[in-house]
């Protein structure tokens, strides 16, 4: 009998303990969750304080106080005022920043030199999206920072990568002006192609030898990044997903699921230029799947070709012209964003000549 009180008392003091154990976690959240909101706050109010400190001291300078060969002591002066009155963060290269920041977000052309933008990501985001010179590839930019909630470090990551120049060589021309309109939207199997992949991440060397199963291993490490230089919506099943066929085994390197699209996505690995023979490959791959794997209500499956190089006439005369498979090239370095603008520069010069021809014939 005192045996079975002791037992009661120890179960009494568990269940006391694990009351005061949920009480102190959800009083622990609420702090937290409090500490974010305040300081997405503080962050938000010191957006538009910066906003609004570049809007003054621009107002200045095209009053005509801020004579040419003055500008950068005026600010040197007014970032010693501000220190002496506020303490740090107000040094001149932050009031530089201000000012370039308002230029870049303002639309001074009309006047409206009042009215601000909206404001939803940090600083930090700001601060990369305000060097950016092209107004189309800044408002992608921003758009999927705020839809895919990245973090100014990914956002600094897909600028370097030249993700704007990528899919918007990757698209049609008339599709272009929804990134900046829009973003990225998922709606074809094309949507998710872009051209190169970069593979930076992966820490490969470009002059080392390397196997397949290397790459696919170093990819398998970073799979998180890996899937997110993809793009959006993708999951992994499988790595080696092996299927027979006639008493033959074949085996795909990544099995990866598109849940925008409801659709499988296969990815083979090709450390050297691509062959006929690799694209044939693909297409046996994929109508298997189509045919003994996807569901009713799932999407014709994918197939991605990873290559070092490829021949995109060989590609367009090997596949179908409904095809769902395509080649993409990856890069083991960060491309030359110079290079790719320069391209889309190029690319947009054709389509609008063409635009004017087709004017002249009409």
């Amino acid at each position: 009998m005192k045996n079975e009180n002791c037992k009661t008392v120890r179960l009494g003091d568990v269940c006391e303990n694990q009351a005061e154990e949920t009480l102190f976690k959800n009083i622990a959240k609420l702090i937290e969750d409090s500490r974010k909101q305040v300081a997405k706050a503080v962050n938000t109010a010191m957006v538009y304080t910066y906003y609004r400190v570049g809007h003054y001291i621009v107002e200045y300078e095209q009053n005509g106080r801020n004579r040419a060969g003055y500008g950068k002591e005026t600010l040197k002066n007014l970032s010693a005022q501000l220190t002496d009155v506020y303490g740090k963060g107000w040094s001149y290269e932050t009031l530089a920043k201000c000012r370039k920041f308002y230029v870049a977000y303002s639309n001074l052309s009309d006047g409206q030199t009042n009215s601000s933008p909206q404001f939803s990501l940090s600083w930090n985001h700001y601060q990369i999206l305000m060097r950016l010179e092209n107004n189309d590839e800044r408002k992608f930019y921003e758009i999927e920072a705020k839809s895919q909630n990245w973090g100014y470090k990914w956002l600094q990551r897909q600028v370097a990568s030249s993700l704007y120049e990528r899919l918007a060589l990757s698209r049609n021309k008339d599709e272009v002006m929804q990134l900046a309109e829009k973003g990225q939207i998922i709606e074809n199997s094309s949507d998710i192609i872009k051209n190169p992949i970069t593979l930076e991440f992966l820490g490969l060397k470009t002059e080392s030898a390397y196997s397949e199963s290397k790459l696919e291993s170093a990819i398998i490490s970073k799979l998180q990044t890996f899937l997110l230089e993809l793009g959006k919506g993708f999951l992994f099943e499988a790595r080696q997903k092996r299927f027979t066929f006639n008493e033959d085994n074949f085996y795909v390197d990544l099995v990866l699921y598109n849940r925008i699209l409801q659709c499988y996505v296969l990815v083979d690995l090709k450390i050297d230029k691509l062959t006929h023979q690799d694209l044939g490959q693909m297409q046996m791959y994929v109508n298997y799947f189509d045919r003994y794997v996807k569901l009713d209500f799932e999407k014709p499956t994918i197939g991605i070709l990873l290559c070092k190089s490829k021949d995109d006439a060989l590609v367009e005369l090997t596949l179908p012209k409904d095809s769902n498979i395509y080649a993409a090239e990856y890069k083991l370095c960060l491309p030359d964003k110079a290079l790719l603008q320069a391209k889309i520069k190029e690319w947009a010069e054709e389509f609008q000549s063409n635009i004017e021809e087709e004017g002249k014939h009409e």
